[in-house]
C-alpha cells in the first residue's frame, strides 16, 4: 500500500541555505525531511526533526543515514554517489538519481554530454595536466576549469598567454574558448517521477568582478521572446536526454551574435531560482518537493518582476555577522529578506539574499543597487 505523502521518509544530504529553504517549503505541505551536515551550526540544523551530524562524502555514515528513508536528495553535488547507488539498489528512492551526479560532478563529462547530444556549448578541449595545455591546441586567452570540486568560481582561471602558465591548475581539466558574451541567462527545469516537465521562465544574472558570485538576478528576462524559447527548449532537451527527475538549473550564454551556448547545470534548487519564492506562483523548492514526491508541477508563471540581490560578506571581515542597513531596507516596500542564519561572516560568503517585487523591472532595479549599497554585512 502507498504512503500517505505526510508519512513519506525523506533524507536531505546538505545543512545549507539551499537546504533551509527547502525545509522552510517543505513545511507547508507538512513534509518531514531529515538532514545530514557535516557542521553543527548548519543552517538547517534548528528547522528539522532529525539532524545527523556526519561528513556526506562518507559512504558509510551516507549509507547508514539513507536506508531507512523512502526518499534521498541533495543540497549540492560533492556527495558520495557510491553510497547513494548502494541505497539505490536497495528500494530507496534517490533524486536526482546517481548517475546524474556522476556525470554533472564532473566537468568534462558535462561538456562530452553536450556534444554528444547536440547541446550548443563553447568548444572545449580536456586535458590532465598543466603540461599537456601547450599540445592542446587551444589559442590564448581560454578558460581553465577543474573536472571536480570547483564552485562559485573557485577552480575556474582565465589564461591570458601560454608564455607563463604558473598560475594554472595542474590538474584535470576543460579548456573552454572564451565566449563572447552579451548577458549570462539561466532556466530552471523540472521533471516529476511522471515525466511531466515544466521550466520557470527565463532570468538574467550579472556577477560580481572580484567574486564572481552572481550579485544581481532580474525576472523576466529582456531576452527576445523567440530566445527565450530557444532556451527554455534546450533545458527541457536536456533534462528528457538525462531522464532525472527533480530540479535542473542550467546556466547558458546569450552570444553577441544571437547564439545561445550551455555553460553548467547543476541538479537542485539554484541561486538563479530563489526569487521563485515571492515572484512565481510556484517556488523551484516547492517544485522540487512536487517533482520528488511524485505530485503534479506547479504553475511557474511569474507574479510580478522581480530583482535578486546576494548578500555577501564584506571583504576583509571575518567573524560573527552584524547586519548594518537592515532598519533601512526593511522599510523600503516588496523587499523580501532571508538571512541564512550562517554563524561566521568572511570574504563574500553568501549570508542571505534579497528579492524585490515592482511594478516594473526598472523600479525593482533600482531597489536592487539601494540594498546593495546599504545593507553590508561585517563582523
Amino acid at each position: 500500500m502507498m504512503k500517505r505523502l505526510q508519512d513519506l521518509s525523506i533524507g536531505l544530504l546538505g545543512g545549507g541555505q539551499l537546504g533551509r529553504m527547502l525545509l522552510q517549503e517543505a513545511a507547508n505541505l507538512d513534509l518531514k525531511i531529515a538532514v545530514m551536515d557535516p557542521s553543527e551550526e548548519a543552517p538547517c540544523r534548528n528547522l528539522t526533526h532529525q539532524f545527523v551530524r556526519a561528513d556526506f562524502r562518507d559512504f558509510e555514515a551516507v549509507y547508514a543515514f539513507g536506508k531507512d528513508k523512502d526518499i534521498v536528495t541533495i543540497e549540492f553535488e560533492d556527495v558520495n554517489t557510491e553510497a547513494l547507488e548502494e541505497l539505490e539498489r536497495n528500494g530507496v528512492q534517490v533524486f536526482p538519481e546517481p548517475r546524474i551526479l556522476k556525470l554533472i560532478k564532473d566537468k568534462g563529462s558535462q561538456k562530452q554530454f553536450y556534444q554528444n547530444h547536440q547541446i550548443p556549448t563553447a568548444p572545449f578541449v580536456l586535458i590532465e595536466s598543466k603540461e599537456e595545455m601547450l599540445n592542446s591546441g587551444m589559442k590564448a586567452p581560454f578558460f581553465q576549469k577543474i573536472r571536480t570540486g570547483g564552485y562559485d568560481g573557485y577552480g575556474v582561471r582565465k589564461i591570458s598567454s601560454l608564455e607563463n602558465l604558473e598560475f594554472a591548475f595542474d590538474k584535470p581539466s576543460v579548456l573552454e574558448t572564451m565566449a563572447d558574451i552579451k548577458k549570462e541567462i539561466s532556466v530552471i527545469v523540472s521533471r516529476n517521477t511522471q515525466g511531466d516537465i515544466t521550466t520557470f521562465p527565463v532570468v538574467e544574472m550579472e556577477f560580481n568582478p572580484e567574486s564572481h558570485m552572481v550579485q544581481f538576478l532580474f525576472s523576466p528576462s529582456t531576452l527576445p521572446n523567440d530566445k527565450q524559447e530557444e532556451a527554455k527548449n534546450l533545458a527541457v532537451k536536456i533534462i528528457e536526454a538525462l531522464q532525472m527527475t527533480g530540479i535542473l538549473a542550467i546556466e547558458m550564454f546569450y552570444l553577441k551574435n544571437g547564439e545561445i551556448w550551455v555553460n553548467e547545470m547543476a541538479p537542485r534548487p539554484h541561486n538563479s531560482g530563489h526569487h521563485t519564492i515571492e515572484a512565481n506562483f510556484t517556488s523551484q523548492y516547492e517544485q522540487h518537493l512536487r517533482a520528488i514526491t511524485g505530485l503534479p508541477l506547479g504553475n511557474t508563471g511569474t507574479i510580478m518582476p522581480s530583482v535578486m540581490v546576494n548578500l555577501l560578506g564584506e571583504k576583509g571581515y571575518n567573524g560573527k555577522p552584524l547586519y548594518h542597513g537592515l532598519n533601512e531596507v526593511l522599510q523600503l516596500p516588496g523587499v523580501y529578506i532571508h538571512l541564512y542564519g550562517k554563524s561566521i561572516t568572511k570574504d563574500f560568503r553568501k549570508m542571505g539574499h534579497a528579492t524585490i517585487l515592482a511594478p516594473t523591472l526598472h523600479e525593482a532595479k533600482e531597489k536592487g543597487n539601494y540594498i546593495l549599497n546599504t545593507l553590508r554585512i561585517k563582523a
